[in-house]
C-alpha cells in the first residue's frame, strides 16, 4: 500500500516537473522587444567634453538607433540599416522635432527651478523617457507596457499611468502639471494610444527594417568559479553567462539538479557588454564539502539544448575576467556616450535615478500628439516638430517655449 502511494506521488511529481519545465521553456521562447526615446536637458552649460545642454536618443532593444545633441543640432542614424531604409525627409523632420524639444526642455527646466525655488547658479537636470515593451511569440506581438515619465534632478517627477489613462505626481511640485494635463482628455487618450498602438507599430517596422542585423544571435560563454567566503567554512559559488544576444536568458544555480529559490541567490541582473552583447552572473554561499552537488543551468535562444556546467575540483579565487560591461547610473540608458553623460551629471548631482518620455507619427516615431489635435484657431497641429511635446492641447501658441511644464 505504501509503495503504491509512493509510486503515485512520484508520478504526480514528475508531471508537475514536466509542466514547469515546459512553461519555463515556453516563456523563454517568447521574445521581448522595446523602443524608447530618452531626452536630457541641463539648466546651464557644463564645461566637460562630450556633455551637452541637450541630448536625445532612440533605443531599439537597448541598441542606439539615432542621436541628437545641442551642438551638432542634427538627428542622425546610428544603425546602417536605418539610414538605408528611412528617407532623407524623415531625418530632416526628425531634426526639426528634436530642435523643438530642445527649446521645450530649456523652458521647462527654468519653470521647474522657479517652482522649486532653486538657484540658477546650480546645475539642474530634467529628463524624459518614453516608449513601450512588447512580447513576441511567433507572429503574435503583444503589448506589455508603456513608459512616459519625467524626472527632475534624478528624482521621479511625473509619469503617465497607461492603465488608468491619467498622470501620476509623486511629488507636490508636479501637482499643477498633473491637474492641467488631466483636464485635457484628448492628451491622455493620445498618450495611451501612442504607447499601446503606434509605439508597437514602430517596433514592428524597425525590426522589419533591421531584420538581418537584429535577428543575429550569439550564444553565452559560461563560467563557474568559487572563492572563500567571509565565513571560512563556506565558498561563494558564482555562475556567469556572458557574450549572449538577445538579452533574454535563463540562468539558475542548482543543488542536486533542483533550482535554488531566487531569494537565496545574489544576482547582478542582465548587464550590457561593450560590444552589444549581455552578461548575467548569480552567486550563492555554499558549504565547501557540498560543492560537487551544485551546477549552473543556462538556456538561451541561440542554443538548442540547455548548458549545464559544474564547479571544477580546483576552484579559483579570481574572476575569469568576462567582457567589459557598460556601467550603470540610475536607469540603464544603453549607449556609451549617453551613459557617460548621465554618469557625470549624476556625480555632480549626487543622485541615482532618471526620467521618462514618449513618441509617435509616421514622420518621426516619437512625435505622439500630432494626430487630431486642434488649436483654438481650429487648425490641426500636424507639425511633427511640435507634436511630440507634452503641452496643453488647445492653445493659441505653437512654439515649444510657450508649452513648458507649468
Amino acid at each position: 500500500m505504501a509503495s503504491h502511494l509512493l509510486s503515485r506521488v512520484l508520478k504526480i511529481f514528475s508531471v508537475l516537473c514536466f509542466l514547469l519545465l515546459a512553461e519555463t521553456l515556453s516563456s523563454l521562447q517568447a521574445e521581448r522587444h522595446s523602443l524608447y526615446y530618452i531626452y536630457t536637458g541641463l539648466s546651464k552649460p557644463v564645461n566637460l567634453t562630450g556633455i551637452y545642454e541637450f541630448t536625445a536618443m532612440g533605443l531599439l532593444d537597448d541598441r542606439q538607433i539615432d542621436y541628437y545633441n545641442s551642438k551638432e543640432k542634427r538627428k542622425i542614424p546610428t544603425q546602417h540599416w536605418l539610414k538605408e531604409k528611412m528617407q532623407e525627409d524623415y531625418w530632416e523632420k526628425g531634426t526639426q522635432s528634436r530642435k523643438s524639444k530642445e527649446q521645450w526642455f530649456n523652458a521647462s527646466v527654468k519653470t521647474l527651478m522657479d517652482r522649486m525655488r532653486h538657484s540658477t547658479s546650480d546645475l539642474h537636470v530634467i529628463q524624459w523617457r518614453t516608449g513601450c515593451e512588447v512580447e513576441q511569440q511567433g507572429d503574435e506581438v503583444k503589448f506589455l507596457r508603456g513608459i512616459y515619465e519625467f524626472s527632475y534632478d534624478g528624482e521621479d517627477f511625473l509619469s503617465f499611468d497607461d492603465k488608468e489613462a491619467q498622470w501620476v505626481a509623486p511629488v507636490h511640485a508636479a501637482l499643477p502639471t498633473k491637474r492641467k494635463w488631466d483636464n485635457v482628455p484628448i492628451l491622455n487618450q493620445n498618450t495611451k494610444g501612442y504607447l499601446e498602438k503606434e509605439c508597437v507599430d514602430w517596433i514592428n517596422k524597425f525590426r522589419e527594417y533591421g531584420d538581418e542585423e537584429l535577428r543575429k544571435t550569439s550564444p553565452p560563454k559560461d563560467h563557474v568559479f568559487a572563492k572563500k567566503s567571509n565565513d571560512t567554512t563556506k565558498l561563494k559559488l558564482t555562475c556567469l553567462a556572458t557574450g549572449f544576444y538577445p538579452k533574454d536568458v535563463m540562468l539558475t544555480i542548482r543543488k542536486y539538479r533542483t533550482s535554488l529559490p531566487e531569494d537565496q541567490i545574489e544576482s547582478t541582473g542582465i548587464r550590457p557588454n561593450h560590444d552589444g552583447s549581455y552578461q548575467l552572473r548569480k552567486s550563492v554561499e555554499i558549504e565547501e564539502e557540498e560543492r560537487d552537488g551544485y551546477d549552473c543551468f543556462v538556456s538561451h535562444k541561440s542554443i538548442k539544448e540547455p548548458i549545464i556546467f559544474n564547479l571544477d575540483r580546483k576552484y579559483s579565487d579570481s574572476d575569469p575576467q568576462p567582457q567589459k560591461t557598460i556601467s550603470f547610473t540610475g536607469v540603464l540608458i544603453g549607449a556609451g556616450l549617453m551613459l557617460t553623460v548621465v554618469a557625470l551629471i549624476s556625480c555632480i548631482l549626487k543622485k541615482n535615478k532618471i526620467v521618462v518620455l514618449r513618441s509617435r507619427n509616421e514622420r518621426e516615431p516619437e512625435d505622439l500628439l500630432s494626430t487630431g489635435l486642434m488649436t483654438t484657431t481650429g487648425r490641426e497641429n500636424s507639425d511633427p516638430a511640435e507634436s511630440g511635446l507634452p503641452h496643453q492641447c488647445y492653445s493659441t501658441v505653437n512654439t515649444a517655449t510657450d508649452q513648458a511644464l507649468i
